[in-house]
Formats: C-alpha cells, structure tokens, sequence
C-alpha cells in the first residue's frame, strides 16, 4: 500500500478504537439519576462567584433566587472585585426577585498562589460554612437554572453510603450564532472524548471530571478533600476538584444537563478563540512534549480522514480512499449524537475536522501565550506560569 493508504489505516484504527474502547464516550445518555425525594431535605448554600458579570445576573441569577426547593437553602454571591457593579446589581435583583436569602460579599484581590475563581470560591465557601449546610452548589454566574434545578440535584446526590459526594451537570452551552454552532457542541464532545461520562461514574475509576458551572459538592466531602485551598492554583479548577474529592474517598458524578443552560453569548470565533485557549495549555499539563505529540496525533485522527480520502480518489489509490472515507464516517458517526443533543443540523457532522483544527491551533495558540507570560488570562487577569498546588 501506499504511504497515503497507511495513514487512512491508522486513521481508521484509531476511530474504531475510540468507537468502542474509550468508554462509549460519544453517548450522550449520562443524564441525572432520578431518585425519590428523601425523608429530610439537607440545608445548601449556592455560592456564585462573579466578577464584572451584570450582564449575565438579570438572567442567571433570578433562575436562584425563586429555585422551588423544599428544604433550606441561601445564595452567597461572591463579587470578585467587579467594576461593573455586579454586587449592587445583585442586591437589586434580590429585592425585587425575593425568593431565597441573598449574601453578598467582596474578597477583594486574591492572595499570590490563588486563581480569582477559586479564592472567590474560598470566601463564599468560608461564608456558608458559619451555618453549617449540608450541601454546597457552586455554580458560575453566567449558568441558569429551571426552578427545580436544586431539588434534583439534591435529591440525584441522594443520602448515606448509596449517595454521591459531588454531582455536576455539563450545562448546555448557547448554540445561536454560526461559530457557536460549529465550535460548541464539539467543546462538549472532546470534554467527554477525554474524561469518558461512563468512567467517570465508576465508582472505582482512575478518571475523575466535573463541570464547573454546576457542582452540588457534599459539604463534609469538601472538608475531606480541603476544597478548594488543595486546588488554589488550578487553571481547570472543576476536573481538579473532582479528582481531590475522589482521591478523598468521594463518590462523584457526571452527566449531561437538561435543566441548567449556559447564558454566556460566545457570537464571534475571537471569544471562543480566547474562551478555549486560555486554559487548552493547561490541558497538556504546560508539557511542550506532550504538545508535540498532540499536534501529530489529533491531524491523524482527525485531519487524515477526508485528506486522505480526497487524495486516494484523485490518485486512483482505492485503499487510501476506502479508508479514509470509513474513518470519516465513523469520526462524523460519533459526532451525530452531540449535535443532537443541541438541536443542531446533523449536517454539521461531516465537519468536525474543520473544528479539530481550530481547536488544534487554538491549542497551540495557548501554548505561545503561556511561554510569553500571558497564559490563562481572563477577566483582567493572567495566570502566566500556575504552579501545582503543594501536596498534602
């Protein structure tokens, strides 16, 4: 064979590979767990950090305060040092809203070692505690939530040794202009390529992942795990945190949202350009050889499907095509229950290599960032070389 048909071979092995050996990833059937409502239901403290975010809250932030949960429940909204007046904003629609108590507080700048979130996270946990609950929902504040978003989640966590320690849903993520359409249902798709929903519900799985816009986190399993000073420094704070909590002996849990919708608007290819690169480095673990091998591998899995099965079709090279064109259908295969999942044209299939590219040099992007000290930069802020956390 050709060198050309070798490569839509390995291209083909490594798509039927991770059709049936990474954990049915692709399923989008990772949904809540229904349980019956329990006997008692425990106390939450919903914490949402937020900075310069008034133009999410008038939609994000009423979804809290008028959540129909049975049981106790408050919202502490942490203003991380906005200059839009997000915590005025806050009161306001707090007054008019009513529902669920509000607290605001104000941290002020983080402590060298911290990442805004997770110090925002620090004090709004640190508040909650003083009443003890027996739940904490964090959640960011462009996430809103169907008015039993709380009461499911509680009562999916369940209670005792049958219940889990964390619950997070992946929130569905605004798919309205074109870029949104091509780029986010496949953000999703890749999250799961590389923390499989299956394994990571696995009681005893070496994978561990969360979705940081929505996590009800069991408030004595993040006493165990020491959430979130143990992650202080970590740019992906949500899979961070869920692998603290499993390495605690928590239980954990991921799926799919259906009630909990991001609202965060991402219209133009910059904003998700900057949305995906500044933290697709700390993906590699700011390894330039994992990079290295990153670059080749993902333009064989998904940049060598259609390359190859154009160049066997004009080159006469049957094997080549064939195989090309089989890695390619099963590539888009994979794909289709995503778009699904969106409500998206499932003619959006076919160009999920376009995507992959993208992703690829907003990959690289990150990584040129990082070594010029501008790596994970968000809101004003830039975490240009974060240091893991020490060890416990």
């Amino acid at each position: 064979m050709s060198a050309v048909a070798w490569i839509a071979v390995g291209s083909l092995i490594a798509w039927v590979w991770l059709l049936l050996g990474q954990g049915f990833y692709w399923r989008t059937d990772q949904r809540l767990p229904r349980r019956g409502d329990p006997v008692r239901w425990p106390s939450v403290a919903v914490v949402v950090p937020a900075r310069d975010e008034a133009g999410m809250l008038p939609v994000s932030l009423p979804s809290l305060l008028v959540q129909d949960y049975p049981g106790d429940a408050r919202v502490i909204l942490v203003d991380d040092c906005s200059s839009d007046g997000t915590g005025g904003l806050a009161r306001d629609l707090a007054s008019r809203y009513g529902g669920l108590p509000l607290t605001v507080v104000t941290p002020g700048e983080p402590e060298r070692g911290w990442t805004g979130k997770l110090w925002a996270l620090r004090h709004g946990i640190a508040v909650a505690r003083r009443d003890k609950p027996d739940f904490l929902l964090l959640t960011d504040a462009d996430i809103a939530h169907e008015p039993d978003s709380l009461r499911d989640l509680v009562a999916a966590a369940g209670s005792g040794g049958e219940g889990f320690d964390l619950v997070s849903q992946m929130a569905r993520l605004r798919v309205e202009s074109f870029w949104e359409r091509l780029v986010v249902p496949a953000f999703v798709y890749f999250f799961g390529q590389l923390y499989p929903f299956r394994r990571v519900n696995r009681a005893r799985s070496r994978t561990s992942a969360a979705a940081g816009g929505c996590v009800l986190l069991r408030t004595e399993a993040a006493e165990r795990a020491r959430i979130p000073d143990s992650i202080r420094q970590a740019v992906i704070d949500d899979v961070s945190l869920a692998r603290e909590v499993r390495r605690a002996g928590g239980r954990i849990w991921l799926g799919l949202a259906e009630r909990v919708d991001s609202v965060r608007p991402y219209p133009r290819l910059a904003d998700l350009w900057r949305m995906v690169a500044r933290s697709a480095y700390a993906q590699l673990r700011h390894n330039p050889l994992l990079l290295a091998g990153t670059v080749p591998g993902l333009l064989l899995v998904y940049a060598a499907p259609p390359a190859t099965l154009v160049a066997g079709v004009l080159r006469g090279d049957g094997a080549a095509a064939w195989a090309g064109g089989a890695a390619w259908a099963v590539m888009t295969a994979t794909y289709l229950p995503m778009l699904a999942y969106y409500r998206q044209s499932l003619w959006l299939g076919p160009l999920l290599p376009v995507t992959a590219v993208l992703y690829l040099l907003m990959t690289v992007d990150s990584a040129v960032q990082h070594y010029r000290g501008r790596g994970a930069a968000w809101k004003g802020r830039t975490y240009a070389r974060p240091e893991a956390a020490p060890d416990r």
